[in-house]
């Protein structure tokens, strides 16, 4: 059955490139997202803290690459039915992978999150390092809050604004269209869900070359619409820019800026 209840979201017209680049990152994202691992863990933990019960009923969770929020949500909860979804196809890897710890009611949907379609009577949705691809988050949330049953629970995770902001400042970042800081969600989400907890916490990793800073970024598949062509001469120049305005003690510093939230559907 289609969903006709929120006709105008759109998917993000730079969608194939997103798709391709995390496609291409997919093998190697597990392993090398440190950041977004532990942002995961403590996404489900916060959730827990907040008193999302033990046991739920139906859970959705988009976005969910090769699994790191799925095993930290099944390490702390029993749910009786699981939708993974990912704008990657591959990432249905992710359900395999689980090796008989997902519910006997698991299944993966690929596709857009913007236009997928949705059940109701949903107890959780919950995603991790996602949202800050989707170019209009209000008409998201308010889309997936009508699919929350009274009490439902929203688990969600993006960046703020000071994201890659090593790359900004050299104009080598490619922004994804939503990042918001922790005091902006309010206005995102609608009236019907009341944010229980919100954290903004930065996060440095360091890389000793230019070069091992953007396989980072490729192995990812983080910096989504990048076009640079990477020559000899623009990678030694990038690298002396990089150094001179932000390195420090030999190193290249890359801050992610992670905003974390649990919330609650009032009614």
């Amino acid at each position: 059955m289609k969903d006709l209840a929120f006709p105008h979201i759109r998917p993000h017209p730079d969608q194939g490139r997103i798709r391709q680049s995390f496609r291409r990152g997919l093998d190697s994202y597990h392993r090398s997202a440190s950041v977004q691992a532990d942002i995961a863990a403590r996404l489900a933990g916060m959730l827990q803290a907040q008193g999302a019960p033990r046991q739920i009923g139906a859970a959705l969770e988009f976005g969910c690459g090769t699994g790191h929020l799925t095993r930290q949500l099944l390490q702390r909860f029993e749910t009786g039915s699981l939708i993974l979804n990912d704008l990657v196809p591959e990432a249905a890897c992710a359900l395999r992978a689980l090796d008989g710890t997902a519910p006997a009611q698991a299944r993966f949907e690929p596709g857009p999150i913007e236009t997928l379609p949705l059940p109701q009577d949903l107890d959780l949705i919950a995603s991790a390092s996602t949202v800050q691809w989707i170019p209009d988050l209000p008409a998201l949330t308010a889309r997936l809050a009508a699919r929350l049953k009274p009490g439902g629970w929203l688990a969600l995770s993006g960046f703020g604004r000071g994201q890659f902001r090593e790359l900004a400042a050299l104009g080598s970042a490619a922004a994804a269209p939503s990042y918001l800081d922790a005091a902006e969600w309010r206005a995102v989400l609608p009236e019907s869900m009341e944010i229980l907890a919100i954290e903004q916490r930065p996060a440095v990793l360091e890389f000793g070359t230019a070069l091992e800073l953007l396989k980072h970024l490729r192995q990812t598949g983080v910096n989504g619409h990048a076009q640079h062509s990477w020559s000899r001469r623009r990678l030694r120049d990038f690298e002396a820019a990089y150094r001179a305005q932000f390195g420090r003690d030999g190193r290249l510093p890359l801050t992610y800026d992670p905003v974390l939230l649990a919330a609650r559907k009032t009614g």
